[in-house]
């Protein structure tokens, strides 16, 4: 998965060396600190006055830790150390410990980090204290399945609203939602207050979408069309081409059989990904 957006009524920027993606940082998100859940102390001060950068990378792999500490909680577990948990990640420790150091959690030796505080720290600087809705737009198959997963609720992502152009399709209940026309995404996305709009429509179609989106408030958008799409700067888009993520897997299996490569530096330029791995985007 990436960042990917066009740039609207401007020019493009001068060319210019590609960045580290392990480094880029993104907006600036808030540092957790000990005392971030409202306790006093000079480093909680200082945790609610300061913002810092955090590298793209680390925040893709903040959600996969996220996701293996609330198991680990399901399961009982009320510490764990950096090592176990970057196991459980696929990470290596070094670079666990170098993440969760942006969030001000550097763990207490002999013991690890605590389950639920970590957890907490993480959900803070990803900004799941609240409830983000999302709209599904293009109901096909692979709508469907959005519309229809369970997943998504759990972690703070309820599938409020589903929009297509297919007559036989608006009115009808899917997951429970009814599926409303293309046209009415701006006063519906305004009437239920959408944050994400995920895109699963044909890639002709996927402008216009992201017009209707970006018009009726959302800022924040998943686009599975493999176009680029044109939006404000205050809209930040993620796209999932799987395709890509078949290729650089199909990079993996060539080099494992002995296959030629571009040389190291497309090996590094892959391996390190957003997720800090050879994984690309993985629903789960």
């Amino acid at each position: 998965m990436v960042a990917q957006r066009g740039r609207r009524n401007g020019s493009a920027p001068a060319a210019k060396r590609a960045p580290d993606v392990d480094n880029a940082p993104t907006d600036q998100l808030p540092v957790v600190g000990a005392d971030a859940d409202g306790g006093g102390g000079a480093a909680g001060s200082a945790g609610q006055n300061t913002a810092r950068a955090v590298p793209e990378a680390t925040v893709a792999r903040l959600a996969v830790y996220l996701r293996v500490l609330s198991e680990m909680a399901e399961q009982g577990s009320t510490t764990v150390s950096s090592e176990e948990l970057s196991a459980a990640a696929g990470v290596n420790s070094a670079k666990l410990r170098k993440d969760l150091s942006h969030l001000g959690s550097y763990g207490t030796r002999g013991v690890g980090y605590e389950v639920e505080v970590l957890i907490g720290q993480i959900e803070r600087t990803l900004g799941l204290t609240r409830k983000h809705k999302v709209a599904v737009v293009g109901i096909g198959n692979l709508g469907h399945a959005l519309a229809n997963y369970g997943g998504f609720p759990g972690r703070g992502f309820p599938v409020e609203a589903l929009f297509d152009v297919d007559p036989d399709l608006i009115g009808v209940p899917v997951g429970g939602i009814p599926v409303s026309h293309l046209d009415d995404i701006p006063a519906v996305c305004v009437e239920r207050d959408i944050s994400i709009g995920v895109i699963a429509t044909p890639p002709a179609a996927a402008q216009s979408v992201c017009d209707r989106l970006v018009d009726g408030g959302v800022q924040s958008i998943l686009n599975f069309a493999p176009v680029v799409l044109q939006v404000p700067e205050h809209v930040e888009v993620r796209k999932v081409d799987l395709a890509v993520e078949l290729q650089i897997l199909s990079f993996h299996v060539a080099r494992k059989a002995g296959g030629e490569v571009g040389g190291r530096e497309a090996d590094d330029s892959v391996e390190d990904g957003a997720d800090g791995s050879a994984k690309g985007a993985v629903m789960s």
